[in-house]
């Protein structure tokens, strides 16, 4: 009893759904794992104590369900936006792509479209697909930028229901100005996200797309706790955008889908947003510190406003992978041609990947 013998073909799966993959990023036990633009840094110890008595807390309470419109933590994450936002113009959700999953139920679906600037971030088709609607892929340039002309004409030809923004970009790292991203608005008629899972990592004196939310009904900036914050393990992501929009995301939501623990924690982290923010900078050091010295090496890092950076001029991507692998360090093969993709990690983690590189031989 319990011998499973079906294949995947033999179950009455979707049509639109055969041939599909999952997500998944290699996993390996190695000393040094650089391969998902993780925040490698602990929570510091007097916000985890925080966020520990919080928890427990919660846990008083965990025979009921939890609070259905998560109101403290929407005021939380409106605090930390600043900008005038208000608790009902924020959602949340089980990590960014939850997120994401909600705005494409409300607003993609069968029959419809979802866009975004390839190469983009990998989970925009898969979410577009799994929902039911169909992805379209626009185009870069050579050095992944984009400029307003050309991203409001692709937008004005392929007249999508979803747009999807990544700014900055992953896995490119490139940073979306914000005259790009009002020239895609104005020439389209669908919603447009814009996903700053990574703003955090950008320059401070840049500002962020939640400045123009006003007047913007249609415009949504979705964001991440798991990068800068450290808090990947704990699967929380949130967006701001017009109150209408909030209200479109409570018809597709499932019931109660923030636990009373998930919401606890996150908005202890948030009490304590600069200490958390604090280890940015350092982050950003080791970023540009793997830029320069894969150019020392003779690679083409790609301008980066984000935590990893992309690295041209591999001639055996897979090779080099391997290498690295073999040295215990893991990064990512992200499928772009001769290029590879590192996460920028602590002092000693970033360290270990240069001088494994190294081991390899310059380029130069």
């Amino acid at each position: 009893m319990g011998e499973v013998t079906a294949r995947l073909d033999d179950l009455p799966l979707r049509d639109d759904l055969r041939g599909m993959t999952p997500y998944g990023a290699p996993q390996a036990p190695l000393p040094v794992a650089l391969n998902v633009n993780e925040n490698t840094h602990p929570v510091p110890d007097e916000v985890a104590g925080d966020i520990l008595d919080s928890i427990a807390l919660a846990l008083r309470d965990v025979n009921r369900y939890p609070d259905r419109e998560f109101l403290a933590l929407r005021e939380a994450f409106a605090e930390y936006l600043g900008e005038g936002i208000t608790a009902d113009q924020i959602w949340a959700a089980n990590g960014s792509n939850e997120v994401l999953q909600h705005v494409l139920q409300a607003f993609g679906g069968p029959g419809r479209t979802a866009f975004g600037f390839g190469p983009t971030y990998s989970m925009y088709p898969l979410l577009t697909r799994a929902t039911g609607a169909t992805w379209v892929a626009g185009t870069r340039d050579d050095d992944f930028t984009l400029t307003p002309e050309s991203a409001a004409a692709q937008v004005a030809e392929m007249d999508p229901d979803v747009i999807f923004l990544c700014a900055p970009n992953n896995p490119t790292g490139t940073p979306m100005p914000l005259d790009v991203i009002t020239a895609v608005y104005d020439a389209s008629r669908g919603m447009v996200v814009v996903d700053e899972a990574y703003e955090e990592f950008a320059p401070h004196d840049e500002p962020s797309a939640v400045t123009l939310l006003g007047g913007r009904e249609r415009l949504i900036v979705s964001r991440t706790m798991s990068k800068a914050f450290a808090f990947a393990g704990a699967r929380v992501g949130y967006l701001a955008a017009d109150p209408a929009v909030v209200d479109a995301l409570r018809l597709v939501r499932l019931p109660y889908h923030l636990s009373a623990l998930t919401q606890a924690a996150a908005t202890a982290a948030l009490r304590h947003a600069p200490v958390m923010l604090g280890m940015v900078d350092e982050i950003v050091a080791q970023r540009d510190r793997i830029s320069a010295t894969l150019e020392a090496l003779g690679y083409q890092p790609h301008p980066s406003w984000t935590n990893f950076v992309l690295f041209g001029g591999v001639d055996d991507p897979a090779a080099t992978f391997r290498a690295l692998f073999d040295r215990g360090i893991l990064i990512r093969d992200v499928g772009i041609a001769h290029h590879l993709r590192v996460t920028a990690g602590t002092e000693a983690e970033t360290t270990a990947f240069l001088d494994a590189l190294a081991s390899l031989g310059s380029k130069s």
